[in-house]
């Protein structure tokens, strides 16, 4: 992982964040039941809250946090300063996953379930910033995400941080990943899901490539959207030789099913390389191995074909489109035939021609 990725993708996230923060106004209105407990004022500092928050953490109230959380009504990314839950810097890292487990736990029944929201990006938020912060930090995760709720961005760059410092530390991709087994929690593909879109976030789909090929070691095993997540990134900078290689593991070893949108991707990128003799040999693949291609994806590859003037290679792209029910459309019709007959092939724009009169083209 390079520091600039980091800096950069943080750079322009920072001024997301900070255009959303003008638009925020702190003003903290607690209920009757908080005013009588703690004599708890409308408006309090952020020092104040962490106090608040602390003595209910002591008193095990933790299902009380996400109303007194939800009630100072800040911006819609919290990001105060200092975090409310700074507190348990003070506190013995077992003692502090303990509590954080507990207070993970007793979210589980409130309703709804997104209730705990803003609890969940706090909590999130000081454990990635802390010294150690996996795999406690997965485990907040999960739970966040079993929630319904949608960390904030900037969990993005703050988990692909975290997770590249402790790859240099020599752990692997499955021992970083069952290290949540010894605080109560398994690895799912959700969660994998949500590390792969942080890598990929910051173009680190190398090391996505390496945590999707390796997450099955923690049993936890990669789906559709884990290879449609990293298949995107690398169509994204068009690696197209990594994107072709992961989609035949994806379909010829795990049998899993691509998307129409992931394969669109993969096929604009094989055409933007102009690497469309790949394209066609991968039309060719899927289908063998009895997965549909679409309309958007034969037509692109079409496009391709015509933009390199291979016209025979064109007609052929479309004799095949033909007999999966799809029909090119009209302009693209009329190039292949007339590109046919440019360069002399008479014999192929005639059967091409008659195939689609045949279709009522």
């Amino acid at each position: 992982m390079t520091n600039r990725r980091l800096l950069q993708y943080y750079t322009n996230l920072s001024g997301m964040v900070i255009g959303t923060a003008k638009h925020c106004k702190l003003s903290f209105h607690f209920s009757p039941l908080l005013k009588q407990s703690h004599s708890i004022p409308s408006a309090l500092s952020s020092q104040k809250l962490e106090q608040v928050v602390r003595a209910e953490v002591e008193a095990k109230n933790y299902e009380k946090i996400p109303d007194l959380l939800t009630s100072s009504e800040s911006c819609p990314n919290p990001n105060p300063n200092p975090n409310p839950f700074s507190f348990f810097s003070s506190f013995p890292q077992n003692t502090r996953v303990q509590i954080i487990d507990e207070m993970l736990q007793s979210f589980i029944p409130l309703r709804p379930r997104s209730k705990p929201q803003i609890a969940y990006s706090y909590l999130l938020s000081y454990t990635l910033e802390s010294s150690d912060p996996l795999p406690l930090a997965l485990a907040i995760l999960q739970r966040t995400l079993r929630s319904g709720c949608i960390p904030v961005p900037q969990t993005h760059l703050l988990l692909t941080s975290a997770w590249l410092n402790k790859r240099q530390q020599c752990h692997s991709v499955s021992n970083i990943l069952l290290e949540m087994q010894s605080i109560g929690y398994q690895p799912d593909s959700k969660t994998c899901n949500y590390l792969l879109s942080s890598l990929c976030a910051v173009d680190e789909w190398m090391e996505a490539v390496k945590v999707l090929k390796r997450m099955s070691g923690a049993g936890c095993f990669p789906d559709h959207e884990s290879y449609a997540i990293v298949i995107g990134a690398m169509c994204r900078v068009r690696r197209t030789a990594e994107a072709r290689d992961l989609m035949k593991h994806m379909v010829g070893k795990c049998g899993l099913t691509p998307g129409q949108g992931t394969l669109t991707k993969l096929f604009a990128a094989l055409r933007a390389n102009r690497e469309i003799w790949k394209a066609v040999e991968m039309i060719e693949f899927l289908e063998c191995q009895g997965y549909t291609v679409g309309f958007d994806s034969y037509e692109m590859v079409i496009e391709g074909c015509l933009e390199k003037a291979e016209y025979v290679l064109a007609g052929k792209v479309a004799m095949r489109m033909t007999e999966r029910g799809f029909i090119p459309y009209i302009q693209v019709r009329l190039k292949i035939i007339e590109g046919l007959a440019s360069i002399g092939e008479w014999q192929i724009a005639s059967a091409v021609r008659r195939r689609f009169a045949s279709l009522g083209s």
